[in-house]
């Protein structure tokens, strides 16, 4: 019996060591090639490390090539737990580097052995976020080597608030706001990524290069404001609306040769440096995307249109009531004041901003003319300078125009503009007639000297030169004749100019709100720069309010760029008959 015992248990011997065997093999060909380079792949990923280096991005200047936005060298400290307690006395000697370290960059030492103990397996984690270049030069001296850095640029916006509803700022997904989304394509840098693989101390193996994509610098943006023109006007227009207790105000600088923006100034505004203390409301700019009823800084427009189309002259003749009936059935208009009858010219309707003369001048050129004129002037259109919430405001077809709309929109109610439409418009009158697109970005200067992304200069005759100039005289009128012309002057230029207010439409009908505003050109009788100068609902509702901020402005325009005086009179047109 036992040989027949001792066959049985080597068999079951050999067969279990050939079970076995099978076993191992199936988990060996399972682990060498079914999950082969599942395996690899997750052995990579655990002693691989990816490192980034960062494209700087470009900055942003103004017109003089002045700093509005550029990236300051800021630096992570990134440590590996797991690596750092491997040494003895790993809490003792990892605190005392943490001591040193705080006292260059601050912060509390035992949080940070805390945060490191609490991720004893981890191999990335931040120490510090966002040190200066002195604080990291400073920790490199201390050559401590379990610690590694990351380039990691920050936004920096040196003059504050100088611009900031231009310029926009960056958020933590990104731009957010001003040419800083808006032109992103040409700011953004592209970042450097290399992937290494890394020994048990954390540090880099030899040839271990595993991947790598070259970093790009992003261009510099030039726009055309002019810095030292932007804070004046800022400064100008915020103590007009505080002066006026206005709800907001918008100033804008247009030079007429070329429809390059000088300044756009919004108030209340941001600091790209502190976003979070700005209103929600302010975060871009007004005068590209609050459009509003302009008022009778529209009746300038009529005036040139009716004298384009040859249905009016300087000296077109109305009887102009204080209330006049509408023959249409549009109901009643008035003008902001009482008066007796009053016997004017066309010149004189402007200088009177009459409402019940323009009325009856608007019955000299059809419906759809008209409209297609304040549309060739750019209203109701964007202005194609692509700005972040640029609105096109609203000018509606002459076909859906009611009876009373046929007529308002002529003096500047049933249709909205922004601030920088308004300067466009204006900009036709003094470019002879021809309108050219606004432009915001002189262009987009690449790393390697190539310059993209310049205006168009390709302007629409508008009107004809004659008109605008007959216009332009007519506007010069209101500066030396009008009621607030004592608060306009200039000495020694001759200024053309139109006031504008308008009522603020509330839960569909108008109410005591108004936008008061000074629109105008100098020197007349050659306009190199116009001056927009808005507040929205200040306590004081009319515009000649804000005359003595137009001229301020415009004087300073005028003294910053050193424009010639004029050296002839002003025009001398008949008012009234």
């Amino acid at each position: 019996m036992k040989p027949r015992s001792t066959r049985a248990r080597v068999s079951f011997v050999i067969l279990t060591i050939v079970v076995l065997t099978g076993v191992f093999m199936v988990r060996l060909v399972d682990l060498q090639i079914v999950q082969a380079d599942t395996l690899n792949a997750e052995a990579d990923t655990k002693r691989t490390l990816t490192s980034v280096s960062y494209g700087t991005r470009g900055d942003i200047v103004d017109t003089n090539g002045a700093i509005l936005a550029d990236s300051v060298e800021r630096f992570d400290i990134v440590i590996s737990p797991r690596v750092t307690l491997l040494r003895e006395n790993a809490s003792v000697v990892v605190l005392e580097d943490l001591v040193q370290i705080t006292d260059i960059i601050g912060g509390d030492p035992d949080e940070m052995l805390a945060m490191i103990l609490d991720n004893p397996e981890s191999d990335f984690e931040y120490l510090a976020q966002g040190i200066t270049l002195d604080e990291y030069q400073s920790v490199l001296e201390l050559g401590i080597t379990w610690l590694y850095y990351e380039l990691s640029p920050e936004r920096s916006y040196p003059n504050g608030e100088i611009a900031g509803n231009l310029v926009g700022f960056i958020g933590t997904d990104g731009p957010q706001a001003g040419v800083e989304l808006s032109a992103d394509e040409c700011l953004a840098g592209e970042d450097v990524e290399a992937s290494y693989a890394r020994g048990e101390d954390g540090v880099a193996l030899p040839g271990s290069d595993v991947e790598t994509i070259e970093a790009k610098d992003g261009g510099t943006l030039a726009l055309t404001i002019d810095r030292d023109l932007q804070f004046y006007v800022q400064q100008r227009m915020a103590q007009t609306a505080e002066a006026l207790g206005a709800t907001w105000a918008t100033g804008v600088v247009m030079r007429v040769s070329d429809a390059h923006l000088l300044a756009v100034s919004d108030w209340p505004t941001v600091d790209p440096n502190n976003v979070d203390l700005a209103d929600r409301g302010a975060l871009g700019s007004r005068a590209f995307s609050t459009p509003y009823e302009p008022g009778s800084t529209v009746k300038a427009l009529t005036a040139a249109s009716l004298i384009d189309a040859g249905a009016a002259n300087q000296q077109t003749q109305v009887v102009s009531p204080y209330a006049l009936e509408l023959t249409n059935g549009g109901g009643t208009i008035s003008d902001s004041f009482y008066h007796e009858d009053q016997r004017l010219t066309l010149a004189g309707a402007l200088v009177e901003s009459s409402n019940t003369a323009i009325a009856q001048y608007t019955d000299l050129l059809d419906a759809a003319s008209r409209h297609d004129y304040l549309q060739a002037f750019g209203l109701g259109e964007k202005t194609g300078i692509g700005f972040y919430g640029e609105s096109s405001g609203a000018l509606y077809e002459a076909k859906d125009w009611d009876a009373r709309t046929n007529y308002a929109v002529q003096f500047g109610q049933g249709l909205s503009t922004t601030s920088i439409q308004m300067a466009s418009a204006y900009q036709a009158l003094g470019n002879d007639g021809v309108r050219l697109p606004p432009v915001l970005v002189e262009g987009c200067e690449w790393p390697d000297g190539t310059v993209t992304d310049t205006p168009s200069t390709e302007g629409t005759q508008v009107i004809s030169e004659t008109a605008a100039d007959q216009t332009l005289e007519m506007m010069e009128m209101v500066y030396s004749s009008s009621g607030s012309a004592p608060n306009l002057q200039i000495p020694g230029y001759r200024v053309a100019v139109k006031s504008g207010t308008a009522q603020v439409a509330e839960n569909g009908a108008y109410g005591n709100s108004v936008v008061i505003s000074y629109a105008g050109l100098a020197p007349a009788e050659d306009p190199e720069y116009i001056v927009i100068a808005t507040a929205g609902i200040p306590d004081s509702i009319y515009s000649g309010a804000i005359a003595t901020t137009f001229r301020d402005i415009m004087a300073q325009t005028l003294t910053t760029y050193r424009v010639t005086p004029s050296e002839t009179s002003g025009p001398d047109l008949p008012l009234r008959w």
